[in-house]
């Protein structure tokens, strides 16, 4: 047991520090990043039979932006995956004995159907297309895909990203003594080669990259003229632990996840060369994260991970970064967001949710319409101090000219009280995320509400008010974290789920509010029957 400290008197200064106003992110700062292998497993096989799962997962979402939702597919099988413009089937299994952390697939011009089918269903997405940079001398197929991408996606399409893990290729054996002296002009070739199939204009900024997770510095990347190249994104991704070669000591340290002085130094490997970055006038996103790399640990899906999953966005949103993704992948995977039935039952319910989903459902609703600024509170020494059992941010709208929220997460296991002085707000509102235990992994709860078989959130909405004008007191269970806001529009209510399960009856998109009476309907004709 993690004993909670005394209660903590809160500093929200009315300005942020100026340090903090370079980086004023936008109302869809988390985003969701897929491997491409098991893709129709998640998002249907055909447009007019999406699961309905998935539907209510991304609109729970899209609901709480007002920009759209970012969506990412990439990753390691996609860099090895082959566009197939003929090819009938979203997606072609190609080698039933490939390395599970890395499956190349073929996939056609229907993957492009499946991506604007959801959004036609669910709101307002715009998405993120990998394209691989393992054969350098070779860049037909990456034209191919590019263009068919801008072709299909139109304004829906954000970025096309050039290369995964590019640091690791020679490692992988995918190229012979790969380094960056390489890669920088097989990048100038690679842009030329899509401008030359139309999948982008000259100068236009739509390529993002380089990618890198391990081995390379993107300041070593930039001095050596990645910055000559109009990149709409530099893209980093980091994983705290892998799996790699088994569980071990180390990635099944859960200590380690609830202790907020290892986050920064997690977010920061690549310091100068966000610097760089940010005087250039180039957005820095973590294209993927989750907890452990290679497929998680037995600690990936428990609410530890819901906590350190919304811990890391709001750091990384105080440290430059403009989006971040989590990362999902094929069936079973132990740090999933979601996952079917089965590979083959996607279409029915029965659904599991992975506790970083509702990491993404915290961190979908902390970011305003005006621009958002993050400062970390460091409250308790937090930012440094190992023995801190606390995380505290405070969150200002209108690109960083009003005081609107503060968010603060509670990895003790005893209620945390936060003291707010007065004059600070007339009433706050604010919602929990909870569970009875940082290692439960299904009685979680977001605003009271839990996510049922169906991606719907089952249970009456939570909004807590309290009257603060002479101050107050906010207690936050142990563990938790809360959001809290200043004016009562500032949090999401309403209820976001759209498709019920009736809808797999037939196939079609059933309103949720029509549900029950589909319900009753069959149960008569059971009745009549029998």
């Amino acid at each position: 047991m993690v004993l909670a400290g005394p209660a903590l008197n809160v500093t929200f200064p009315t300005q942020p520090p100026a340090s903090a106003l370079a980086n004023i992110i936008d109302d869809h700062f988390i985003g969701i990043s897929y491997e491409l292998s098991s893709f129709d497993t998640l998002w249907g096989k055909s447009v007019d039979k999406q699961p309905t799962a998935m539907q209510n997962y991304m609109h729970n979402l899209v609901a709480r932006m007002s920009k759209p939702l970012r969506v990412r597919i990439g990753g390691n099988g996609m860099d090895g995956s082959t566009y197939v413009p003929d090819l009938k089937d979203v997606i072609e299994h190609i080698d039933e004995d490939a390395y599970f952390n890395d499956i190349p697939v073929n996939f056609g011009p229907g993957f492009f159907d499946i991506l604007n089918g959801m959004s036609n269903k669910v709101g307002p997405m715009q998405f993120t297309i990998g394209l691989s940079m393992r054969n350098g001398h070779d860049f037909s197929n990456v034209t191919k895909l590019g263009k068919a991408a801008r072709d299909k996606l139109g304004s829906r399409l954000d970025s096309l990203f050039l290369g995964n893990e590019p640091d690791l290729y020679a490692g992988h054996g995918e190229r012979d003594a790969y380094n960056i002296s390489a890669y920088i002009p097989e990048i100038g070739h690679a842009i030329d080669a899509l401008e030359d199939a139309g999948a982008l204009q000259a100068n236009e900024k739509l390529v993002g990259g380089p990618t890198i997770c391990c081995s390379w510095d993107l300041h070593d990347i930039l001095d050596a003229g990645l910055d000559q190249y109009p990149y709409k994104y530099y893209s980093l991704q980091r994983y705290p632990n892998h799996a790699c070669s088994g569980q071990n000591e180390k990635n099944t340290n859960v200590t380690y996840y609830l202790t907020h002085a290892n986050v920064e130094p997690y977010l920061g490997w690549q310091q100068q060369g966000m610097l760089q970055a940010q005087q250039l006038n180039v957005p820095v996103v973590m294209s993927e994260y989750n907890s452990v790399a290679c497929g998680g640990s037995n600690i990936s899906s428990t609410f530890a991970m819901s906590l350190w999953a919304v811990d890391v966005g709001l750091k990384a949103a105080s440290m430059n970064y403009s989006a971040v993704f989590l990362h999902t992948r094929e069936f079973e995977i132990q740090y999933n967001l979601f996952d079917p039935p089965s590979p083959l039952t996607s279409t029915e319910p029965g659904w599991r949710t992975g506790s970083p989903y509702y990491a993404a459902l915290f961190l979908s609703e902390f970011t305003s319409p005006g621009g958002t600024v993050v400062v970390d509170l460091n409250l308790n020494n937090s930012i440094t101090s190992p023995y801190a059992t606390v995380a505290g941010y405070g969150i200002y709208s209108d690109s960083g000219t009003r005081r609107e929220k503060l968010a603060f997460i509670n990895f003790a296991s005893e209620p945390q009280v936060f003291i707010l002085p007065r004059d600070f707000a007339q009433k706050v509102v604010y919602k929990f995320l909870v569970a009875p235990d940082v290692l439960e992994r299904t009685n979680i709860s977001w605003a009271g509400q839990t996510v049922g078989n169906n991606g719907d959130l089952e249970g009456d909405e939570q909004l807590i008010q309290m009257n603060c004008e002479n101050g107050c007191r906010v207690t936050v269970p142990g563990p938790g974290a809360v959001l809290i806001a200043l004016a009562n529009e500032a949090l999401y209510t309403g209820n976001s789920t759209i498709v019920g399960i009736g809808s797999y009856l037939s196939g079609a998109t059933v309103p949720y509010s029509c549900l029950p009476g589909l319900l009753f309907v069959f149960a008569a004709l059971v009745t009549l029957l029998y």
